[in-house]
């Protein structure tokens, strides 16, 4: 699993560093901060994705 942001969809409104802070930090947008993440931060990133008001967090099964 690999979660991606895209940067110009972002508005940095902070939904997914609030669901998923182990691997999104909110800057001047959001950024991923675990390229990898675990098994266990699956559910995590999933829901931060789902929750993204502009659907900038694509989630890609590698």
């Amino acid at each position: 699993m690999k979660p991606v942001v895209d940067e110009d969809l972002c508005i940095a409104c902070g939904q997914c560093e609030e669901i998923c802070p182990e691997v999104f930090v909110l800057e001047d947008v959001a950024r991923v901060i675990v390229e990898s993440p675990g098994p266990e931060l699956y559910g995590c990133c999933r829901d931060a994705a789902d929750a993204c008001p502009t659907e900038a967090i694509t989630i890609t099964e590698e």
